[in-house]
């Protein structure tokens, strides 16, 4: 089992970067798939997927709305994942939430993914 808690949300305006970590503790780590989704405020909307990379780092995928803009990399030595975000807009805010999933594929589907986070909040004003 793994534990997950982000960090580095917070109120940027719109153009500027932020950098979100989520630290993983349990065992294995380097054996999990991991991802970020994020969900946006207001009654209805879903958590949506934002990017994910291999247990490896050798692979990484994006939505079409970050790609370009954010990118997903890990640490296995430090049990933490990153997502840089750079010319954030202020339809980027929601919470964000990194998940995991010990698997080889990785999966941009949020039921695919068994363990999450509580979530950081990233506001982008324009």
């Amino acid at each position: 089992q793994v534990q997950l808690v982000e960090s580095g949300g917070g109120l940027v305006q719109a153009g500027e970067s932020l950098r979100l970590s989520c630290a993983a503790s349990g065992r294995a780590f380097s054996s999990y798939a991991m991802g970020w989704f994020r969900q946006a405020p207001g009654p209805g909307n879903e958590r949506d997927f934002v990017a994910a990379i291999s247990w490896s780092g050798g692979a990484t995928y994006y939505a079409d709305s970050v790609k370009g803009r954010f990118t997903i990399s890990r640490d296995n030595a430090k049990n933490t994942v990153y997502l840089q975000m750079n010319s954030l807009k202020p339809e980027d805010t929601a919470v964000y939430y990194c998940a995991a999933d010990r698997s080889t594929v990785v999966y941009t589907a949020t039921q695919k993914y068994n363990y999450w986070g509580r979530g950081t909040q990233v506001t982008v004003s324009s």
